[in-house]
């Protein structure tokens, strides 16, 4: 056995070290805006007090005008036409939209501390040359009007929406970019993924009286008559919101919304907003008691949930996450509901809360959601969650051996096919983490999660800091899985190259075919009907796992060194007594060809 005590010590050291070092922007915003909907346009001015905690000085700041995506001619609409394949994700040809189905954004009278800067506009990206540099520690007072239109829905927001819900409203102020410890996050949108800045938002939102807004954080003062209405004014109504320590506002608003209100745990309100249609009501009535279980479950295996609202709204083309809220385009069925539904409420913790740049490490976010997402929705509806593993698996082992495969490190716009970016965000994000548990063991994995909630929450945290948390809690050291698994397109294939008799034992070579190394769980059954697993750690690892729950007769054998393709197993059965060999048996390994992975003796 290693020396664990001293490994975990200099790990413990090096994160508190980490936090020490940390630091992000932070970005309060003050919003009002009014909605014209019959044309469906919108004019507001905003306030965000902008701080600089980092260590560098900044001569500009940067602007992102997602709307300007959805306009004939934007870099969106040029990338789908030029992609290597369909990006099945969108049903509009943005290049041939016309004047009313397109979307904008345009920002006027932008100034720092009362100081008229220059801009340069360059698609979804609205450079501004600072008045006066921000320097450490310093913080200004951004002022500024604007005013846009609101596209067809074609690509998470929009309106009219493939399921009747006139406003979707996403990513639809000027949104300060991020600073942080990568650079600035200055990629123009082209229909991926956001990262934005941590802070309070303070909302006013001025819309027709018969509309229902749902949004993002608290609603402030209301009707009283009708506490879950905004406040009348002439014939339209006034929505404040308050949102603290988010990092983006969504709202979402239509004339036939029902709300309802059911009690999750803690105290959470849990807010429901779907359209008034027979063909739905029942299933977004019977979701609201499974998605209280969906996140005591994510409660209870994460962390809790750090506000005190969280809404499911009938919005949007899918399933997608924003603070405090979701947007979901489902309802005629129950189970896709529960299962979108449970995805984007596990995003509550995995990019609500855990704001890891969707830019450059979506599958973070991305992987956990669908790990946690399916997990939970198993618990609460009672399938087998083997199935989610195995889809996944399958999704990855065919992306592997398609040729398509890139780098998870590869930035979200970057990948030369759309199927590419879904099963590597996606599928490999998911097989990730499957794989962690069974590198380190399912105590291990659990309390790594747990850690990294309650060390990272409400930061951006890196791959780096996840592997950091998980050789803490495990006492295994784990940069050759991150930067193999993320930051390479290496394989994992192992075979059982040989079996003989030698002597009274035999003799099992097994050989590393792929460049990627793991360690192995051999599985022999014998004939007269015991098992018995060897274990092989690599001796990159530096430590091993527990025996786990499913191994009744575990033996550990001597490290695998990765300079060595073969490695002989030595058992002290004679090779007659033996039923079967398995050097894969739980199939928690993505081994790339598996029709090496077992012999069975007649």
């Amino acid at each position: 056995m290693r020396n664990i005590i001293g490994v975990i010590l200099f790990l413990f050291l090096s994160i508190t070290v980490h936090s020490q070092n940390y630091w992000q922007q932070n970005a309060d915003y003050k919003i009002e805006v009014d909605v014209n909907e019959r044309n469906n346009t919108y004019k507001g001015n905003q306030e965000i007090v902008y701080k600089n905690n980092s260590r560098d000085t900044l001569n500009k700041i940067f602007f992102h005008l997602y709307f300007n995506a959805f306009k004939v001619g934007s870099d969106m609409a040029v990338r789908l036409k030029n992609g290597d394949d369909i990006n099945t994700r969108f049903d509009v040809d943005i290049s041939e939209l016309k004047a009313d189905e397109e979307g904008f954004l345009n920002v006027t009278n932008l100034k720092q501390d009362n100081i008229k800067v220059e801009t340069y506009l360059s698609d979804t990206i609205l450079e501004v040359t600072l008045a006066k540099p921000l320097k450490p520690g310093d913080s200004s007072i951004f002022t500024m009007d604007f005013n846009g239109q609101v596209p067809i829905t074609i690509r998470r927001a929009g309106r009219d929406s493939p399921m009747g819900v006139k406003f979707s409203m996403a990513q639809w102020y000027p949104k300060i970019s991020e600073y942080d410890y990568e650079g600035w996050n200055t990629a123009p949108y082209t229909g991926r993924e956001f990262h934005g800045v941590w802070g309070d938002f303070d909302v006013t939102i001025k819309i027709d009286e018969d509309y229902i807004v749902a949004a993002s954080g608290y609603l402030q003062e209301s009707d009283p008559s009708n506490p879950k209405l905004g406040k009348k004014s002439g014939n339209k109504r006034i929505w404040n919101f308050i949102a603290p320590k988010v990092h983006d506002f969504t709202w979402a608003a239509d004339p036939d919304y029902i709300h309802d209100i059911y009690e999750g745990p803690n105290g959470v309100k849990l807010n429901f907003y779907y359209k008034n249609d027979p063909k739905i009501i029942d299933n977004w009535k019977a979701v609201q008691p499974v998605t209280a279980e969906l996140m005591e479950f994510f409660n209870e295996n994460i962390g809790v949930y750090p506000y005190k609202q969280y809404s499911v709204v009938q919005g949007g083309d899918g399933g997608m996450e924003y603070s405090m809220l979701t947007l979901v385009n489902y309802g005629n069925e129950f189970v896709p509901l529960v299962s979108v539904t449970s995805h984007e409420l596990a995003h509550a913790w995995f990019q609500g809360v855990l704001a890891t740049n969707e830019m450059n490490h979506e599958w973070m976010d991305e992987g956990a959601a669908s790990f946690f997402g399916d997990l939970a929705e198993s618990f609460v509806l009672g399938s087998n969650f083997i199935n989610s593993i195995r889809s996944s698996y399958a999704s990855y082992i065919r992306l592997a051996n398609s040729g398509q495969e890139m780098p998870q490190s590869t930035n979200a716009n970057r990948y030369k096919f759309n199927r590419a970016y879904e099963s590597t965000a996606y599928s490999k994000g998911f097989v990730f983490l499957s794989q962690l548990r069974y590198i380190i063991g399912l105590d291990a994995f659990n309390e790594t999660i747990k850690n990294y909630y309650n060390t990272y929450k409400f930061t951006h945290p890196l791959p780096n800091d996840l592997r950091r948390i998980a050789e803490q809690s495990s006492g295994i050291l784990l940069n050759w899985y991150l930067t193999d698994w993320t930051q390479t397109t290496n394989k994992i294939n192992y075979a059982i190259n040989q079996v003989e008799q030698s002597k009274n034992k035999s003799l099992i070579t097994l050989e590393r075919i792929g460049l990627m190394p793991m360690p192995l769980e051999v599985l022999v059954e014998y004939k007269d009907g015991t098992e018995e697993f060897y274990y092989i750690p690599i001796s990159l690892m530096r430590g091993e796992k527990k025996q786990p729950s499913y191994a009744k007769s575990w033996t550990q054998v001597k490290d695998w060194s990765w300079a060595y393709k073969k490695y002989t197993l030595e058992i002290n059965s004679e090779l007659e007594s033996i039923k079967s060999i398995d050097i894969n048996p739980t199939g928690l390994i993505a081994d790339t060809d598996n029709s090496n992975d077992i012999i069975i003796f007649d």
